[in-house]
């Protein structure tokens, strides 16, 4: 990957509930990722590029969880331990922070949130926040390939940003066999570069 001042790195939900195996939403192949996770963070950083994260942060109750209607077990509760950043990333000082699902929304992209009532999509601020720094780029790393990774760089791309997702650096759920392979048909058939 080549790093300038113009490109943002938006590392996706490494939390504990997903990288852990204690974590209640395990992603298998996890924390494999983490160490290039970080190496990328380290190239971006040095390049002046822009770093940003994401973090899942539902409250306790939430269509997006199987007890309240949806799919998921319930995970990344804002403020337990599942909802912290894996102890291993390399998170940068002062960086921006996109908390998804803060009121209840539904919806994986760390540029939109759903409204569960009424479908609506509003948008997050990290599309604005990038763009006031610059960003032309992005590159999405981090987890789960086929949800969260998956909308976020559709999303990106959907908004003018040049976009790679960086397949090594991310792993899927696969809650249907396959759905990493789908995800990859997504996203290049949207224009998404996938290295």
């Amino acid at each position: 990957m080549e790093f300038s001042p113009t490109t943002a790195l938006v590392v996706v939900d490494v939390q504990h509930d997903f990288t852990d195996p204690s974590g209640s939403l395990f992603v298998t192949g996890g924390p494999a990722t983490i160490p290039l996770v970080n190496e990328l963070i380290a190239e971006a950083t040095d390049a002046g590029a822009t770093v940003a994260y994401t973090q899942d942060w539902h409250p306790p109750s939430t269509p997006h969880f199987a007890k309240d209607g949806g799919i998921w077990p319930v995970h990344c509760v804002g403020g337990t331990d599942g909802s912290t950043f894996h102890p291993d990333l390399l998170v940068v000082e002062g960086a921006p922070v996109v908390r998804k699902g803060v009121g209840g929304e539904d919806g994986y992209s760390g540029f939109t949130m759903r409204d569960p009532a009424s479908g609506e999509d509003t948008p997050t601020e990290l599309g604005e926040e990038l763009r006031a720094r610059g960003a032309t780029d992005v590159v999405v790393v981090g987890l789960a390939l086929d949800y969260c990774v998956r909308d976020t760089a559709l999303d990106a791309a959907r908004l003018g940003f040049a976009t790679t997702v960086v397949a090594d650096a991310t792993a899927a759920v696969n809650l249907r066999p396959g759905d990493g392979a789908r995800a990859v048909a997504d996203l290049v058939a949207a224009g998404v570069a996938v290295v």
